[in-house]
């Protein structure tokens, strides 16, 4: 018969993982399992081909973007660790527990402010800390494909990073960037399925 605990031994650093990224022990160990299950020639690790096999991401436009995210540094390969890291990002925050946390620990990776981090990393293409006119346009370009023009898209970029850029600099920065999504529910927006 096997226990959960004996399961939950297969998983590196479970209880780290399970402080660090907030899933519980269940959870852990189904995306234990979904990461075998996606790493077909049982290497230990992601590839990028191998994250291109979940649906959620191959019908996101910003899918590229987010496999991106797994490989920081030019990295080829992603460990069962970082995998979780990254996916936390997209975990549903949880309210009740904000007021109980140790203002000492770190903040969990699926804070709104670690959610809009995320998300921002998304836009800034170049990562020089500034989402600028071209970077959104770049975004736009995926978000919405050939359903609206390319002058339309350059308006809307233009007018995005205008409206939210209160600097005058010509660009979005992380500051501004959060205190334009301010009234977003990015806390739930940010969800991915990852278990199917």
């Amino acid at each position: 018969m096997g226990s959960r605990s004996s399961h939950a031994a297969l998983i590196p650093d479970a209880d780290s993982l399970r402080r660090e990224t907030g899933f519980s022990q269940a959870s852990l160990l189904r995306l234990y399992h979904r990461f075998r299950a996606l790493d077909t020639n049982k290497k230990g690790y992601l590839s990028r081909m191998d994250l291109q096999q979940i649906g959620a991401l191959a019908v996101n436009p910003l899918g590229d973007r987010i496999i991106d995210s797994f490989f920081p540094d030019g990295s080829l390969q992603v460990d069962f660790p970082d995998f979780v890291r990254v996916l936390a990002h997209f975990r549903p925050a949880d309210d009740e527990d904000a007021g109980l946390r140790d203002p000492r620990e770190p903040e969990p990776l699926n804070s709104r402010m670690n959610k809009l981090r995320f998300a921002f990393q998304l836009y800034d293409l170049d990562r020089d800390g500034k989402i600028s006119r071209h970077e959104m346009l770049q975004v736009l370009r995926l978000m919405v494909g050939v359903q609206v023009t390319e002058e339309q898209l350059e308006s809307i970029a233009e007018r995005t990073v205008q409206e939210a850029d209160e600097d005058g600099d010509g660009a979005v920065s992380f500051l501004e960037f959060a205190k334009s999504l301010e009234k977003m529910d990015i806390e739930q927006k940010m969800s991915i399925r990852i278990l199917k």
